[in-house]
């Protein structure tokens, strides 16, 4: 039984993958342009594979020609919510009807607006379409405050939710008893992975507590979100700066807020140091702590995650750019094995850098939790160190 049911799930994954290829394949073969030219130079495929990485208003599955010729798009809309010169607009995404050129012009509450590679601008007073000057940037146009549900803040919420109804199960379990059944015994071995893997051997026995609940939470998000951009759906969360960014801020936060005296002490007067040399190891340590820290962090993650994805586009792009060289079928297989397997690599590196995330950012906050056990004299130098019991309290 057991084995049928591994079986199963292995097919099911194989099938999504599988899935996923082929629409990206089918939109990368068949997105054609306003002129009704499909996609088949190297700069129109390195402009598709761009605009795919990077956030959107709308769903967009597939393409594909109907019987009357006319060109089909499967996706749902999303809401767009705008604060411009006439104050609060809303409407959804579809009345833009897929386009990202800036010529279809939505009115609405006495503005016009307009989609320009993914980004809304509102039209000025009396335009009816938008005017660039010789760089190609919009001279009677200006973006407006953009509050719009996209793809990426729709993911967000879906997990956000998904995560919180999850956890709280877990939770009302463990209060009647003590293995938990159903999709808890999933999320029981990877919280405790987390707990005793990642936290206590980086924060300390006595203090992971009350950081382990943030490290739970941003290991699930990076990792679901990451396993989720690996779908048809074509969600690239963590490949969002904005986002990654934004998870970065907040380990800052806690590693800052929470830092103890000897953390502070050793970053702005380190004891058994020059005097003379303090200063200038004072400027390394808070720069290596409020910018290196936190950038790479972020950049890590963004990097992989994004560069992942532009790997997948570019495999699959191969039974286009290859086609005249080793024929239609050649092209077409070569890309399939090569994008399958990339792309279960991909779920391995959806693990990774969670698992990296999570790790450094443990390891951040333990540095500012340690307690150091050396004694002083009287000029703040150490009267004995031994370095492995001072990497010990980091570690």
């Amino acid at each position: 039984m057991e084995r049928a049911l591994y079986s199963i799930k292995f097919f099911g994954l194989l099938f999504s993958l599988l899935f996923t290829i082929s629409s990206v394949a089918n939109e990368v073969n068949g997105n054609e342009a306003q002129n009704d030219e499909r996609i088949n130079t190297e700069g129109e495929i390195r402009d598709y594979i761009q605009h795919h990485i990077k956030d959107a208003h709308d769903f967009h599955l597939v393409s594909y020609t109907n019987d009357a010729g006319e060109r089909v798009h499967v996706g749902f809309p999303l809401p767009v919510i705008l604060v411009g010169e006439n104050g609060i607009t809303t409407f959804m995404s579809s009345e833009f009807h897929h386009d990202t050129n800036g010529e279809v012009v939505v009115e609405k509450n006495g503005s016009r607006f307009v989609n320009f590679h993914g980004k809304i601008y509102e039209l000025e007073n009396g335009a009816a379409s938008m005017i660039f000057d010789a760089e190609h940037h919009p001279t009677n146009a200006s973006r407006p405050l953009d509050l719009s549900i996209t793809k990426s803040v729709f993911g967000i919420l879906v997990i956000g939710l998904l995560m919180l109804w999850w956890f709280s199960s877990l939770a009302r379990q463990y209060k009647n008893r003590r293995i938990p059944k159903g999709f808890g015994r999933v999320l029981e071995p990877l919280v405790i992975y987390v707990r005793d893997e990642i936290a206590k051997p980086n924060i300390g026995e006595k203090k992971y507590r009350k950081f382990t609940g943030y490290l739970m939470t941003v290991f699930f998000f990076i990792w679901i979100l990451n396993l989720l951009g690996l779908t048809p759906l074509g969600f690239n969360v963590t490949g969002q700066i904005a986002v990654t960014a934004a998870l970065a801020i907040f380990t800052l936060i806690i590693y800052t807020a929470s830092g103890n005296r000897d953390y502070w002490m050793h970053m702005l007067w380190m004891p058994g140091v020059p005097i003379l040399i303090r200063p200038v190891l004072a400027v390394i340590e808070l720069v290596g702590a409020f910018i290196i820290k936190p950038f790479s962090l972020l950049v890590r993650l963004f990097a992989n995650i994004s560069a992942g994805h532009i790997i997948v586009m570019s495999l699959v792009a191969i039974m286009i750019t290859l086609k005249a060289e080793i024929t239609p079928v050649g092209s077409t297989a070569l890309s399939f094995v090569l994008a399958l397997f990339i792309s279960v690599i991909e779920i391995l590196v959806a693990f990774l850098q969670a698992y990296i995330f999570t790790m450094l950012s443990a390891l951040f906050i333990g540095m500012a939790v340690a307690e150091h056990d050396h004694e002083h004299d009287s000029d703040g130098t150490p009267e004995h160190t031994d370095a492995e019991d001072v990497r010990a309290d980091f570690i």
